[in-house]
């Protein structure tokens, strides 16, 4: 027997059990869309993940204050200084800008319109360091910052929620905490991501925030973001800070008062988070795959006890064991393969669900089905099914031809 003669005999067995197929190959559909999906939502929130580090700017780090590896005693906080003292071309020369930040929640409103929000504190460089663009108007200068001057740049989020839209806002007044501020500015989207949304915010000069909204002692800053001059000087730029920082702190190597981070850092913790979460979610639905290739074998294990005296015929007519091996292998595979490709359409259709709901949600998540995920899904449905079709085939091949004529 040939392998295309086989394939028809196949299809025409489980043609006949049409209702028994369908329920055969019901756990592999369910394993295999549980695959795809699962490794579709997992790449596409690593995607969402990366690329909203990747918009907090180009070659940044975070400089933040406390050692986040084991406890200081005493422990400094970082103060305008500290950043002044980053910008020093002849210590830190991998270091292109730095902008030292306040952070906060306020509450800012417009005629009876009102929305809590999150308020930052910056100076003119924080719109390098964080690569932001405007949809109108200016970004905060050095003469607002030294005057304490009560303007304010809105993120889209912001607008949209007080004026019910994003153009033509510049020049109006708004209350910050119950303070008049002109509005000199719209940012341009960002989009959410996985530290909030990055429209969802107020920017203020860092002066303005430090005396008026967001009060800190002795010069106290609450983050300070450092621009590399390129990617490849990143690992550089953070050296320098740290001995620039430690030589103003009075701390010694190993019991920083501070922890920088950069970008890498970030993205390396997310995928690895998301792959774990990833091969959690992919193994339980390689338990859905494991019920399925069980089913086969117990409905391939039915089929030969019903077909009994049909393979003694058969043998008794000249077919040999290789023959009765193969017809049985591959009407497994079949059905493995069948129930393989089912799955693969329906995990692309949950994962397009995921993402219609995640986009309705305004959570920026898009699933991706990669050809990977795919072959993975394919190769190893079949696998499933040669796998566990090897015991019944096996047992259907070793039935001697007049005991099997004998079966009632």
């Amino acid at each position: 027997m040939n392998l295309g003669q086989a394939f028809l005999e196949a299809l025409e067995s489980l043609a006949a059990n049409k209702v028994r197929s369908g329920l055969t190959i019901l756990g592999i559909v369910i394993g295999v869309a549980a695959v795809i999906a699962m490794l579709a939502v997992g790449e596409g929130a690593q995607q969402t993940i990366t690329g909203s580090i990747t918009g907090l700017g180009s070659n940044l780090l975070f400089i933040f204050q406390g050692n986040f590896q084991e406890e200081v005693r005493n422990p400094q906080p970082l103060t305008l200084a500290d950043a002044v003292a980053l910008t020093d071309p002849f210590q830190a020369p991998s270091i292109a800008a730095v902008a030292p930040t306040l952070s906060g929640s306020a509450e800012i409103s417009y005629f009876g319109e009102q929305t809590q929000t999150e308020l930052f504190g910056v100076t003119p460089a924080y719109q390098e360091v964080r690569n932001y663009e405007l949809l109108e108007g200016e970004f905060i200068t050095e003469e607002h910052n030294l005057g304490q001057a009560s303007v304010a740049l809105l993120g889209p989020e912001v607008a949209d929620a007080l004026f019910g839209h994003r153009d033509g806002v510049t020049g109006s007044t708004v209350r910050i905490e119950g303070q008049p501020f002109r509005v000199i500015g719209v940012l341009a989207p960002k989009g959410g991501g996985s530290f909030g949304s990055e429209d969802d915010v107020v920017l203020v000069p860092f002066n303005t925030a430090q005396a008026r909204l967001i009060r800190r002692s002795r010069d106290r800053v609450d983050l300070i973001l450092v621009q590399a001059v390129s990617a490849d000087l990143v690992a550089q730029a953070a050296e320098e800070a740290a001995s620039i920082l430690r030589y103003r702190h009075r701390s010694e190597i190993g019991a920083d008062d501070f922890t920088i981070f950069s970008q890498q850092d970030f993205v390396a913790t997310a995928q690895t988070i998301t792959n774990v979460l990833t091969v959690f979610l992919g193994g339980i639905a390689a338990i859905s795959l494991l019920v399925g290739g069980i089913g086969i074998m117990n409905i391939m294990l039915v089929s030969v006890t019903e077909r009994t005296r049909e393979i003694g015929l058969r043998k008794a007519i000249g077919a040999r064991r290789r023959d009765i091996l193969i017809q049985f292998l591959t009407e497994s595979s079949l059905l493995s393969f069948f129930g393989g490709v089912i799955g693969i359409l329906l995990g692309w259709a949950i994962a397009f669900a995921v993402g219609r709901v995640a986009a309705a949600s305004n959570t920026p998540l898009e699933p991706s089905v990669g050809l990977n995920a795919i072959l993975l899904a394919t190769v190893f449905s079949t696998a499933v099914g040669l796998f566990f079709g090897i015991y019944p085939a096996n047992r259907a091949a070793s039935l001697e031809p007049v005991e099997a004529l004998r079966y009632e």
